[in-house]
């Protein structure tokens, strides 16, 4: 079989909404496609990779629990940081300025039916992206995302947190990468519903400021690497 190919679509800063309803615009189209040709295979469905930046936002996932929000609503909004539940999995994460968000609208027929294997790929992209600046990430057993020093207790810290959706098998949300993210915004949650681990962020770790779209480019390359397809 043909490689599968996945479109590269770079939304720029985007309202979380606003990126949210894209996203189930295009998993509709795919759905609603798989829907009319049953038989067909491969199944005529187009693959998207989404990458944006969003302003200050706290995302709940479907298995969240709102306590681990620290702020009341009052407080949010005299902060200037918005706040939406979703229908992604995972508890609670953080989108903001400096953090490369990447929404891969995949039909996974046309790649392996199997989510676990499908978040392990994810982390693999990641892992990969920033071995080049010289950061060793790793898994955390029984969590998903990427981890630094993940087996010390007074080290591990998150880089890279994830959530998806999967309807028929197409997917949507996806990870978060922590680039030239400003810390502190990570001080009004109990990220990810995990109290004793802390947030890593790319350029604190390699001591300078990363350039987003260099990250961007190494994240489509090993994209393409992990799984099997052409980025257009």
């Amino acid at each position: 079989m043909d490689k599968q190919e996945i479109i590269i679509r770079d939304l720029g800063k985007i309202d979380y909404q606003e990126a949210w309803d894209y996203q189930e615009q295009l998993l509709k189209e795919n759905v609603q496609l798989k829907a009319q040709t049953p038989n067909l295979w491969p199944k005529p469905t187009t693959n998207y990779l989404l990458f944006c930046e969003h302003p200050p936002v706290y995302t709940l996932g479907k298995s969240g629990h709102m306590e681990n929000l620290l702020l009341s609503r009052e407080e949010l909004d005299e902060q200037g940081i918005g706040f939406v539940p979703t229908n992604r999995g995972g508890d609670i994460t953080f989108h903001g300025p400096g953090q490369i968000v990447g929404y891969p609208i995949l039909d996974l027929e046309n790649f392996f039916t199997d989510i676990g294997k499908y978040l392990r790929c994810l982390e693999e992209v990641v892992i990969r992206t920033i071995a080049e600046y010289g950061v060793i990430g790793d898994r955390s057993p029984g969590e998903t995302g990427v981890w630094l020093d993940p087996t010390d207790k007074t080290k591990a810290r998150k880089i890279c947190a994830m959530g998806v959706r999967c309807s028929r098998w197409v997917t949507m949300h996806g990870f978060a990468l922590n680039v030239n993210t400003p810390m502190n915004y990570f001080d009004n949650i109990i990220a990810c519903g995990i109290a004793d681990k802390q947030v890593a962020t790319l350029d604190k770790e390699v001591g300078r400021e990363v350039d987003l779209d260099e990250v961007k480019a190494k994240l489509s390359k090993h994209f393409a690497e992990v799984f099997g397809a052409t980025m257009i």
